[in-house]
């Protein structure tokens, strides 16, 4: 009994300390071995992307005037390319608002100019100092069709007085994928070598979560190796690797922009700050461009949204080595994914994300049924003993190893086993974090209504006790607001320890019995969805509970 108690115990603290680190433990620091291999990694021999350039503090809005555009428009997406860099840098998100219950939508690239600046460019650089190449002040021109949609590329074009003309062909398809045809031809007698490249700029960094089980920053799968680098740790120190496969790119918590290099091509990445925050690829072997001739390459860009079906739908179709983890899975990646495709099952099937969470608590549930029942059956006989057991303690309370024999005989002869009673909690930690996972990083979920006052899963119940739901007119503050689904999990789950049988020491029955109280301060924050989950949860357990124990009886003899 003393040693299921404790293990309890532990589990329950494990827990608690877990719940602290997800939102408190500040983020990692990179590892200084990896930073070390970075730098061994480093190719010199690549031109320089290096370019000074002035950041403007000024308005979105004032920066988009200052240039020429061409505008692209498709189901998911509206912008512009301005003609002056041919950089794509005004992108936004037409179906998804800000906030909730507003009409404004999220933009997330903008100019380089503007205090904002998020873009992409691409192009060709060469190591010949004497020739002269399109940068972020060229102006190019268009050649035909001026405005991108999916059933009309663009064509744009910058030569110098060398006898040597740029050309880009970008079309886009009805979602996120922007594809990029970029030629140079040579109308001289003369020979070049030329590097492909292309590069993402932001100027400064988001507004991030900044939670730990979250990533946010530069990220890239590079030889099928995760490379992921947060914003302030570039800032310290340069990130560069050589690939021969991969992406590279910028992730938010719902949104990633990301450059897909040519195919069959060994490339550099590099993740800097020079007062700006870099991605980007070079080639490391140069095209050689003869006399009268010309090369080209072919390279993609996605700016999306991170829905699953999106993601892994140009994962699949452009075969890009494990694209999908631009969704921060964690590394219960096998339990986290599979969780999502149940529960975006049954939103088709039942039209509602929270009762799509509840089906698939039901289904947990069943698959943990047997275990579940095996645990239930010993606690119920652990219940059944605690008369007998209080009268060995009387009967050999003066010596402890005779009381401990006694004990482990009592055990032996009912079959049971003192420590299974925690076997339901240690199950349902993983599965809980996964839930919490699929709930956090899913885009899915964000802004999906489920019944009543709860307008966001993905969000805290926004009522609060101490506002009696609502109903006193007044604010509370954050760390007060305690709402309905945190206090009937918590009720639930006191209820549900009520059921279990009571630890005889004093001081370990009113820790145990302060537990609810503490995990429904600790859980308010969570997304609803998971609140809800765990609520249904212990209802199902202590179900199962009641009826086990109602079936199981224990004859003791004195």
């Amino acid at each position: 009994m003393e040693t299921r108690n404790i293990i309890a115990a532990i589990s329950l603290s494990a827990a608690v300390i877990i719940l602290y680190t997800l939102f408190f433990a500040p983020p990692p620091v990179s590892q200084e071995n990896l930073v070390e291999k970075n730098k061994t990694e480093q190719n010199s021999d690549a031109p320089s992307l290096d370019q000074k350039e002035n950041v403007l503090e000024i308005s979105r809005e004032q920066a988009l005037s200052e240039s020429e555009r061409i505008q692209f428009e498709n189901q998911s997406i509206i912008g512009s390319i301005s003609l002056k860099g041919a950089a794509i840098d005004d992108l936004t998100f037409k179906e998804y608002n800000v906030v909730l219950n507003s009409n404004e939508k999220v933009n997330l690239l903008a100019p380089r100019n503007s205090k904002e600046g998020y873009l992409i460019e691409s192009g060709f650089i060469t190591t010949d100092k004497n020739v002269e190449i399109p940068n972020s002040n060229s102006i190019w021109s268009v050649s035909g069709n001026s405005k991108l949609t999916a059933q009309s590329p663009i064509n744009l074009t910058w030569a110098n007085d060398q006898g040597i003309t740029f050309e880009k062909e970008i079309s886009i398809d009805d979602k996120f994928l922007f594809t990029v045809k970029q030629r140079v031809i040579n109308s001289t007698n003369n020979k070049y070598d030329f590097y492909s490249y292309g590069q993402i700029i932001r100027n400064e960094a988001p507004e991030i979560t900044n939670f730990y089980i979250l990533h946010e920053g530069l990220v890239a799968t590079l030889d099928d190796e995760l490379i992921e680098e947060d914003y302030d740790d570039i800032e310290e120190k340069k990130f560069t690797r050589t690939a021969q496969k991969g992406w590279l790119g910028i992730g938010d918590k719902y949104w990633i922009t990301s450059l897909i290099p040519p195919k069959g091509m060994e490339f550099k990445t590099t993740f800097d700050y020079k007062n700006k925050f870099r991605a980007n690829f070079v080639s490391t072997e140069p095209l050689e461009l003869n006399s009268n001739s010309s090369i080209e390459d072919r390279m993609q860009i996605i700016v999306a949204a991170k829905r699953v079906d999106v993601i892994d739908g140009y994962a699949e179709s452009l075969k890009i080595d494990k694209f999908d983890l631009t969704i921060d899975w964690g590394f219960l990646y096998f339990i986290t994914k599979p969780l999502f495709f149940g529960i975006d099952y049954f939103f088709k099937l039942l039209g509602n994300y929270g009762l799509a969470i509840i089906a698939i608590t039901i289904c947990i549930r069943l698959a943990f049924f047997p275990l579940a029942n095996f645990s239930f059956r010993s606690m119920a006989k652990m219940k059944a003993l605690t008369p007998e057991m209080t009268r060995l303690k009387e009967l050999h309370k003066d010596d402890k190893m005779k009381l401990q024999q006694a004990m482990m005989a009592l055990y032996k002869k009912e079959k049971v086993n003192p420590m299974s009673g925690c076997l339901p909690i240690l199950v349902q930690i993983p599965v809980f974090f996964a839930l919490y996972k699929v709930l956090f990083v899913t885009i899915e979920m964000r802004h999906m209504p489920f019944y009543g006052w709860i307008q966001d899963l993905s969000e805290r119940d926004p009522t609060s006790l101490f506002n009696l739901f609502g109903l006193l007119p007044y604010d509370v503050p954050s760390f007060l607001v305690i709402g309905a689904w945190p206090i009937a999990m918590g009720i639930s789950m006191f209820v549900q320890m009520k059921l279990n049988p009571a630890p005889t020491d004093p001081m370990q029955a009113k820790i145990f019995m302060f537990f609810p109280l503490f995990l429904t301060v600790i859980l308010a924050p969570f997304p609803a969805g998971l609140v809800i989950y765990w609520t249904v949860n212990n209802i199902l357990t202590m179900a199962q509970q009641v009826f086990i124990m109602k079936r199981t009886t224990v004859k003791t003899v004195t």
